[in-house]
């Protein structure tokens, strides 16, 4: 089970795109591959061959979040200046995770270690898209702020390398989430492991 564990911590593919479309909000599709087996082992095996597969690096994850940047902004001109008048955002966010064919019939222990190993993939996916929608709000108000232009030119053009900084940043802060979690990832899941178990304990 510690190879699972560990893959946990690389649960994260993000591609992004620039395009057009609306406000800053989310559009979530879920999709779901299914994995089978009785033991940790087998479980092992079938994250790596039917986990998601980066196309950058081929391997394959046990979750992962493809997203798209959909990006609008209206311009307004009189005769003397052109300015930004709206930018609206939207993120289309495809959300791939795991499910196991025989959860309902596992042991009690490895059950444990699957629910809080899938809530944990399913979370940190999560915080990706919420990482993105933070940064897409503020790339909404930084279209707004930019100073107006002698004509639409070269105020698309101002809008077009703002956009282009800050994706980098954007990716930049997705990167070092990915970082942090696998940092942490041994001590976080144990530390979910335990409030698991003493949840369970509770009920009893």
């Amino acid at each position: 089970m510690k190879t699972i564990l560990r893959m946990a911590a690389f649960a994260f593919v993000c591609l992004f795109a620039a395009q057009s479309a609306s406000a800053a909000v989310v559009l979530r599709k879920y999709e779901y591959f299914t994995l089978s087996g009785k033991t940790a082992a087998d479980l092992d095996r079938e994250l790596s061959h039917r986990g998601p597969q980066i196309h950058k690096t081929g391997q394959r994850h046990p979750g992962a979040t493809q997203m798209r940047f959909n990006t609008k902004v209206k311009y307004g001109s009189d005769a003397k200046s052109c300015r930004v008048v709206e930018a609206d955002i939207t993120i289309h966010a495809r959300v791939h995770l795991p499910r196991w064919k025989q959860r309902a019939s596992a042991k009690p222990d490895l059950a444990l270690i699957w629910d809080t190993l899938s809530a944990d993939i399913k979370r940190h996916e999560e915080s990706h898209i919420i990482i993105a929608r933070t940064a897409a709000f503020d790339m909404e108000r930084a279209f707004k702020a930019l100073p107006w232009r002698s004509n639409c030119d070269e105020m698309k053009n101002d809008a077009a390398a703002l956009m282009t900084k800050l994706m980098q940043q954007q990716d930049a802060a997705q990167v070092q989430f990915d970082r942090v979690e696998g940092k942490n990832f041994e001590r976080r899941f144990e530390r979910l492991l335990v409030f698991r178990l003493q949840r369970q304990m509770e009920k009893k």
